[in-house]
């Protein structure tokens, strides 16, 4: 097993023998998360470092993970710091980077670097792709149920697009799965709730957040960076797929992506979610001026369910936007 702190290049991974874990979607679905983040503060990381951090360090080591592959530009501004910590631990660290000027020949370096790491090259991982995209084309499908026909819930598709930066480590029984639960939606009635919501940022720490804005008569109908992460976008080849990938490169780039589906979807108001003691929140200054919808900015720090100044916060907005349609 592969370890990944972020989205990466799994396709050249998968080419080269082996299977690629999301060490995010490893902790926040692991049992005793609380219990992680307990053990990394004792084993020295500050109690003001990032939770996702943490868990990812403390559930790769109990996992028993000897390979971690570690996003150093375009994601995390800790992650270069976890590798060393990890090199320390004996468990080898992989570095990719995108490209910050989102340069094709720089990204094409940067993949046959990736390959080389595992023993592949980018025709092997070329053909990886090609099998990946029928699972691609069902996640779009998904997402269009989302937003078009309103058959599948918000949490329904954050958690499908959030699972494929792996494919819950079976890309065959993710496929079956994802079939089925599709047959399945296809048969609903439509979800009646007014007030179409747009999520921007990383995705949620907390648990209930998408229950809970059902609850008041609000649906998220679009998950950026999830949507983002399962590369549904149709491309030609895996250099197009991983230049059409907007979440590492530049805000501005991101923000021509994020308006068109606001619109596409006809989104009432954003909730821009960072995690507490990130430098991504800083982006809500930006999304406020550009995005000609009303914003609210969220943060969370641990996971569990929403506190209660947060779900105050969320009944105002969804209040206010429905008085505004």
């Amino acid at each position: 097993m592969i370890g990944i702190t972020s989205t990466v290049p799994i396709e050249i991974i998968m080419a080269g023998g082996e299977v690629p874990v999301d060490l995010n979607n490893l902790f926040i679905t692991h049992p005793e998360r609380s219990r992680l983040l307990s053990e990394a503060e004792r084993f020295g990381f500050p109690n003001n470092q990032c939770s996702w951090v943490k868990g990812i360090f403390q559930v790769a080591i109990e996992s028993g993970i000897k390979k971690v592959v570690g996003v150093t530009r375009g994601d995390c501004s800790s992650t270069e710091k976890l590798m060393e910590i990890f090199n320390v631990l004996g468990i080898k660290s992989i570095p990719f980077a995108y490209p910050a000027n989102r340069d094709r020949s720089s990204l094409l370096k940067e993949l046959n670097n990736f390959a080389r790491h595992f023993g592949t090259n980018l025709r092997q991982a070329e053909r990886v792709r090609k099998r990946l995209s029928g699972i691609r084309r069902k996640l779009s499908e998904l997402d269009r149920m989302t937003w078009h026909s309103n058959q599948v819930s918000g949490f329904e598709n954050h958690l499908w697009l959030v699972s494929a930066s792996d494919f819950n480590r079976d890309t065959e029984k993710f496929e079956k799965e994802l079939e089925d639960f599709l047959r399945e939606a296809e048969n609903r009635p439509a979800f009646s709730q007014r007030t179409r919501l747009g999520y921007i940022g990383v995705p949620p720490i907390f648990d209930d957040l998408y229950e809970i804005l059902e609850q008041m008569d609000a649906r998220v109908v679009y998950n950026e960076t999830q949507r983002e992460f399962a590369m549904i976008k149709p491309v030609q080849n895996l250099v197009e797929q991983y230049l059409k990938y907007t979440y590492p490169y530049d805000i501005f780039y991101r923000v021509k992506e994020i308006k068109k589906e606001l619109k596409k979807r006809k989104v009432d108001g954003v909730i821009h979610y960072a995690q507490t003691f990130c430098h991504r929140q800083m982006e809500s200054v930006v999304f406020k001026r550009v995005l000609n919808l009303p914003v609210l900015s969220l943060e969370g720090d641990r996971p569990g369910m929403l506190d209660a100044r947060t779900r105050t916060r969320l009944e105002a907005f969804v209040e206010m936007l429905k008085q505004k349609v």
